[in-house]
């Protein structure tokens, strides 16, 4: 299998926000995906009652009325992943999607990473 690098995200989203959030990412998605991005994933957070490690709520900070997204874009290589976002932040889409408008989710509080694979495996 190729090496393949993701970039990974944690967020904290206003419950109140879910649907404007989801449209931001479904276009952002678009964008990703038109200049070569393999794979954008949001997950909305839905089973947080663990029994080990750190809940996603108190690793994201949550305050009440939100929840949490865990969200990835997969790429064939961190060179790769350079040269697409490098793209996707000239984007008109991009720029008319943030232009004048609040984001639906506090930015401060977003984690974000880029990651190498070490192992991946499909079904």
């Amino acid at each position: 299998m190729p090496a393949r690098y993701v970039d990974g995200f944690v967020l904290p989203v206003p419950k109140k926000n879910l649907a404007s959030y989801v449209r931001m990412a479904k276009l952002a998605s678009k964008v990703w995906l038109d200049h070569g991005a393999l794979r954008f994933r949001e997950c909305r957070g839905e089973d947080f009652k663990i029994q080990m490690g750190v809940p996603f709520p108190k690793l994201a900070k949550t305050k009440a009325g939100e929840t949490v997204f865990f969200s990835w874009i997969e790429y064939k290589s961190r060179k790769h992943r350079d040269r697409v976002n490098k793209m996707v932040m000239k984007d008109p889409r991009l720029e008319k999607m943030m232009e004048g408008k609040a984001m639906p989710f506090d930015v401060n509080r977003m984690a974000y990473a880029g990651f190498e694979v070490a192992v991946a495996v499909d079904a």
